[in-house]
């Protein structure tokens, strides 16, 4: 039988709100990064969570509740966590609220001197995509079921609820003011979870790749475009002026969350990057282009949304070896023995 949550005192409520107001390199540039773990010769946790506090990450997202990573950044306050709830569990905590309690209570009550930012329950799921199909009617249930796990614990205004989707979602992305989502998915998948996010005051999720973008259309998209390297005004959308991809993308997704019922809902890009090598348009000069003016260009909003900053998570954090295909394995700022493969503006290495 699964105990009720006790509410946590006030004193312990602190100990898990998001300290996001530090003055650092990736705070202030509102970027973080993603731990991905499928790699045999990763890093243990405990070096991976210095190596970020050496380099002022204090921002990550991790896909599951992986125990050694959360006992890595127990005491470590300064570094904010979204954690993932995985795709395989999501249909058992939709269905059973005293599973998304349990839940609750194993992977965050539990880790007291952990800075829980967000739960993302899930990754990537779709209706159109074979693979997680059967997931998606589970997805909306089961935030409600973490949100309200975390309400009785006295978190559930401080640790926001939401679910990574992809740009595969979006039916239409140009011009930026045309997005819209998929008509197919728009009622029984996507509305759902926006009403559910309007409703909480809880962030969109969306994984924003322009290196794909670029690669699957380089006829009608530059590589200038999707690095964040045009001269000038690449797309002209009525008063809005395009000199990147990024922004392209992110501001259709917020124009079809507008026409979602979403118009105040803010959006977290959850993942993005650039691949250092094994495909095309793939180097390390190219990563650190896209990376670098990423920070940058994030600080300063959108053309649709001028002057407010973009929170985004940079995937990945370190080159992950058991993934596949080859380009997967190239996506890391850092290489297994946690050399940076390039600089980053402003990072400075902390002792």
């Amino acid at each position: 039988m699964v105990d009720e949550i006790p509410p946590l005192k006030k004193q312990e409520i602190n100990h898990l709100i998001s300290q996001t107001n530090q003055t650092d390199y990736f705070a202030d540039a509102q970027t973080g990064a993603c731990y991905g773990t499928l790699g045999n010769n990763l890093p243990p946790p405990t070096q991976v969570i210095a190596l970020c506090k050496r380099y002022n990450i204090r921002r990550i997202r991790i896909y599951s509740p992986n125990p050694s990573i959360l006992e890595a950044l127990q005491g470590n306050m300064e570094i904010s966590v979204i954690l993932g709830l995985a795709n395989e569990d999501i249909v058992g905590i939709a269905r059973d609220p005293k599973l998304a309690r349990s839940w609750v209570r194993n992977n965050v009550l539990r880790y007291k001197n952990v800075n829980f930012r967000y739960i993302a329950v899930g990754n990537e799921i779709s209706p159109l995509d074979s693979a997680s199909a059967s997931i998606a009617p589970s997805v909306a249930p089961a935030m409600q079921n973490v949100y309200n796990a975390l309400i009785e614990s006295g978190l559930g205004e401080k640790v926001k609820v939401s679910t990574a989707l992809s740009v595969g979602v979006l039916g239409n992305s140009y011009p930026p003011s045309a997005g819209e989502f998929k008509s197919e998915i728009l009622a029984s998948y996507i509305s759902p979870i926006v009403q559910f996010l309007v409703r909480t005051q809880s962030p969109f999720f969306i994984n924003l790749y322009p290196y794909f973008a670029y690669v699957s259309n380089p006829r009608d998209i530059s590589l200038n475009y999707a690095l964040f390297t045009s001269p000038s005004t690449v797309v002209r959308d009525g008063p809005y002026q395009y000199q990147n991809l990024f922004d392209a993308i992110l501001d259709a997704t917020y124009a079809a969350l507008e026409k979602a019922g979403g118009a105040n809902v803010e959006i977290v890009v959850t993942e993005t990057g650039w691949p250092s090598e094994g495909g095309t348009a793939t180097s390390i000069e190219n990563a650190r282009t896209y990376n670098s003016n990423l920070i940058r260009n994030v600080q300063k909003g959108t053309p649709r949304k001028p002057g407010k900053p973009v929170e985004t998570y940079i995937f990945d954090l370190i080159d992950e070896n058991r993934k596949s295909p080859e380009i997967e394995k190239h996506w890391g700022i850092f290489l297994a023995n946690e050399q940076p493969k390039y600089q980053l503006p402003l990072a400075k290495k902390h002792k």
